[in-house]
């Protein structure tokens, strides 16, 4: 019967145990422990007396591992899906993006345009009226008819312009 001081990894090793394992079975055996220089702790053991046989895993253990490798397995496919689902998701939202940029800058056009052509209007309604107040009280016409043509010309221009636009 020789006695062997072992550090819990030494024990686990001889016994095909993990050092926890080492650790617990020899506090449950309540072996003599002590402290080494660099602060492991070290148990004296005589392993002639200690029958230790590892249990093999349990049957439900394996189990346990192939349902959770199982679940595992799922949860990678089911990522893989979502992945791919938020890649569309993004290309839709990128897609909406660019077309209410589009619509935007067509908005702003068509505000810009349609403030122009308010003012334009505002300034003919200016000048018929001024127009109308001099055909009243001037007796000159051919300068009305003139302005009036004038003021007719502008409004085509305005029209195409308008219609190009």
């Amino acid at each position: 019967m020789s006695v062997e001081i072992l550090t819990y990894s030494a024990l686990g090793a001889r016994l095909n145990i993990s050092p926890v394992a080492a650790r617990s079975l020899a506090r449950r055996l309540r072996l003599p422990r002590s402290l080494s220089e660099d602060g492991k702790a070290l148990v004296s053991v005589d392993l002639a007396e200690i029958r230790h046989t590892p249990h093999p895993p349990s049957r439900r253990q394996a189990v346990d591992v192939a349902q959770w490798t199982t679940m595992v397995a799922a949860l990678h496919v089911e990522i893989a899906q979502l992945e791919a689902s938020a890649a569309g998701h993004r290309a839709d939202f990128e897609h909406e993006r660019e077309r209410a940029d589009r619509l935007m800058a067509e908005l702003l056009q068509a505000t810009a345009e349609a403030t122009a052509a308010r003012e334009a209007a505002a300034r003919l309604e200016g000048e018929v009226t001024v127009l109308r107040t001099r055909a009243r009280t001037d007796s000159s016409i051919d300068k009305t008819e003139r302005r009036l043509g004038q003021l007719a010309a502008t409004l085509v221009e305005s029209d195409r312009k308008a219609a190009r636009g």
